[in-house]
């Protein structure tokens, strides 16, 4: 079945760019015969590809997973959209542009939200993966360098994508087929950036210039389409003025001609006739009637932005998940009747302070700013991605600590868990505490500036101190 549906979705992606490059008397869209640009038929080439067969596997698993997948397929339909605008028009202004790009932004948009309203999806692990990387359809924005972009988004969903590989090694091999598939389509978009938009994307040297319209200018058959035809010519500037103009001229040029002499015609003002030295003129002062002088435009009001809709608190168990979210100055918040094969689960915790007792799997903090976590024993990995400002104290013995893409972080260590490893990526201000004899911490700080080297087999990385 995942076969037949991938044929069938190659047969709309073909049907879709004959469509595409016909006119209306049988012509072709571009001025070169008829052809589709070639970035445009490269671009067709993952579409058929590597989506085609992700979105066949998304509709293999079902769910979410398959609304999921129909929405990112309308995101790269945009995209296409916009790549055969450009591929017949030369670039437009950024006012325009940004006109043309946002069916892809309300696409990427849209792939967000589904996973923002979806929390609770048994596929979340899924929807994350796709969510966190769909920003990098993007790079038609990016310039001068906008492979990096889409790199930087992989790398993004690495984590979810590793996520979904652990949890269905072993029951459902189409969990990772899918994300074989879908990681190759962000391959893929590398690729083909490298060799058709390397510095931007690619806009045509001829034919007329993108308008706001969202479909790509159509070419006649048998030719290309005319240019537009020229505006109307400049109104014509009556260089003389109004009657009298070169008399006025002429007696301007014997005034400047005079040299020194131009003040003689001036006339002497008395200390009685001047206002700042006769205070009584200053009442008596006739009202201006002239043009006022300058003035700056009153600051206007900043745009406010739509405030996102505050999200309830949730303290509950679903399942053999702990589910922590939405916490706002909870300093009381503990979890003491756990098991083994529990997991927690902290999301958006603000200014709070999370204690979970006895042992269990595993713990993860996500998007959290300013929370404090204490724990006894964990048996998996502790997580902590996309905070800010956390504080974590172990009581009892924890085999890993993963930090990621955040900013200040403090790890308490017990005696028991000195053997911990901490694996850091993206992320700054880390420090370690170690237990003194006295009761007291030793704090030591984890290398975020890291030197690289060739040995003349291997690259050999060492971490590096900066002197102040």
């Amino acid at each position: 079945m995942a076969e037949l549906a991938s044929l069938v979705q190659r047969l709309e992606v073909a049907v879709g760019r004959l469509e595409s490059i016909s006119g209306p008397d049988g012509g072709g869209g571009d001025c070169a015969g008829g052809a589709v640009s070639v970035f445009v038929e490269a671009y067709d080439e993952i579409i058929s590809g590597p989506v085609a067969l992700y979105v066949s596997l998304s509709q293999k698993i079902g769910g979410d997973v398959k609304t999921h997948a129909d929405m990112m397929k309308h995101a790269f339909s945009s995209q296409r959209q916009l790549l055969a605008t450009a591929s017949s028009s030369q670039k437009p202004s950024d006012a325009v542009l940004a006109t043309l790009m946002q069916p892809v932004s309300k696409a990427i948009q849209q792939v967000q939200d589904f996973r923002e309203q979806n929390r609770r999806s048994p596929q979340f692990t899924h929807l994350s993966a796709v969510s966190e990387s769909v920003p990098a359809l993007g790079w038609v924005a990016m310039a001068p360098k906008p492979g990096p972009h889409v790199k930087d988004m992989l790398e993004a969903a690495m984590f979810y994508t590793n996520r979904v590989l652990k949890d269905y090694k072993e029951t459902d091999k189409t969990h990772l087929e899918w994300v074989k598939a879908y990681v190759s389509i962000w391959t893929e978009l590398q690729n083909y950036i490298k060799q058709h938009h390397t510095t931007g994307l690619t806009w045509s040297k001829s034919g007329p210039v993108a308008s706001a319209s969202a479909a790509p200018p159509r070419a006649p058959a048998g030719g290309c389409a005319p240019p537009p035809p020229p505006g109307p010519p400049p109104p014509s500037m009556d260089l003389r003025g109004s009657s009298g103009g070169d008399d006025n001229r002429n007696a301007l040029f014997a005034s400047i001609n005079l040299g020194s002499d131009i003040t003689s015609g001036l006339k002497h003002v008395s200390d009685k006739e001047k206002t700042h030295k006769n205070p009584t003129l200053r009442s008596n002062a006739p009202v201006r009637t002239g043009p006022k002088p300058f003035a700056s435009a009153p600051p206007r009001p900043a745009a406010f932005a739509t405030p996102t809709p505050k999200q309830p608190p949730v303290f509950e168990l679903e399942g053999k998940k702990w589910k922590v979210e939405n916490q706002e100055g909870a300093q009381d918040l503990v979890i003491s009747d756990t098991e083994l094969k529990q997991v927690v689960y902290a999301y958006k915790c603000n200014n709070s302070c999370l204690q979970v007792k006895n042992k269990l799997n595993s713990i993860t903090i996500d998007n959290c700013k300013k929370l404090g976590l204490v724990f006894d024993d964990v048996v998996g990995i502790v997580e902590i991605i996309n905070c800010r400002d956390i504080k974590i104290q172990v009581m009892g013995k924890v085999p890993t600590i993963s930090i990621n893409k955040t900013d200040g972080c403090h790890v308490y260590l017990s005696k028991d868990s000195l053997s911990c490893e901490i694996v850091s990526a993206k992320s700054s201000e880390m420090n370690v505490l170690v237990p003194k004899g006295d009761g007291d911490f030793t704090e030591l700080p984890v290398p975020e500036q890291f030197k690289t080297v060739w040995d003349g087999n291997k690259l050999v990385t060492t971490s590096t101190e900066i002197s102040g």
